[in-house]
């Protein structure tokens, strides 16, 4: 070999070791860009409150905003390591919540410092708009998650209530509250309740016929709980650490160009 090629050779061969030493991109939090509402399973459970609700969710999301959803959403518990795999879980109880236990405290507290989001809803709310004991419970348990932080209401002034509509108020199958609580951390909701069983809302039976009746509004209150649905997705779908999403800047343009997406009636 002459000097030439030596030298050539071991400049090849430095070259694919530096390449070798960059750091490889770190796979996006929820790369797959679909909205799953998957639910979170803690406990005992099986499965949602309203096991139909979260496919109707997805297919709300999908015929209203053109925006990938899952169509069979996934369950998954909070002491998996497949909790992180995505951005969102969806929390629903009819009663009281058992304690978290050490690995469910540690896995909602990585998926959520990693910017996740929970939306817990309050199958069973009393009349009065105030949390029943499922949400009493529930609230307790994510104090336990995330200690140094206090939900705060928020309204229509929040981006939530403005992702894709503009919404006046919170409701779901009941009317509950006009606002949702949230643990906000960087400016970021990152736990949303809601006393107003959204999931009641959705809940589809065979047919697609709806499950529940929704008290004491109707057809209108169910269609703003579908709006409020659809704007938590959206929320998710659009935060900034899907900087990768390529589907993001279409939605807020298509936003624009579908009739009553700014406007409630």
């Amino acid at each position: 070999m002459t000097p030439r090629s030596s030298v050539s050779a071991v400049s090849v061969i430095a070259a694919l070791l530096l390449v070798a030493s960059i750091p490889k991109p770190a796979r996006a939090f929820g790369d797959a860009g679909a909205f799953d509402p998957r639910v979170l399973l803690t406990g005992d459970e099986t499965g949602a409150a309203h096991p139909s609700a979260p496919a109707s969710w997805s297919s709300e999301l999908e015929s209203r905003t053109s925006a990938p959803a899952r169509h069979r959403p996934l369950h998954v518990r909070a002491d998996e390591g497949a909790l992180t795999d995505e951005p969102f879980v969806y929390w629903s109880g009819t009663s009281a919540t058992p304690p978290l236990t050490a690995g469910e405290i540690s896995g909602l507290r990585r998926f959520l410092s990693l910017g996740g989001v929970m939306f817990v809803d309050d199958a069973a709310p009393h009349d009065d708009g105030t949390p029943g004991s499922f949400g009493l419970s529930a609230r307790s348990e994510i104090a336990r998650v995330v200690p140094d932080t206090t939900p705060i209401s928020i309204g229509t002034d929040h981006v939530i209530f403005r992702t894709f509509y503009l919404l006046r108020r919170a409701e779901g199958r009941v009317l509950g509250p006009r606002t949702l609580d949230a643990v906000v951390r960087g400016g970021k909701a990152l736990v949303v309740f809601s006393e107003h069983d959204v999931g009641g809302a959705l809940a589809r039976g065979t047919g697609g016929v709806w499950e529940l009746s929704v008290t004491p509004g109707g057809y209108e209150q169910r269609e703003q709980a579908i709006r409020l649905a659809v704007n938590v997705a959206m929320y998710v779908l659009c935060s900034n650490y899907k900087d990768d999403q390529v589907h993001a800047p279409y939605l807020m343009r298509r936003r624009a160009l579908v009739p009553g997406s700014g406007t409630v009636p």
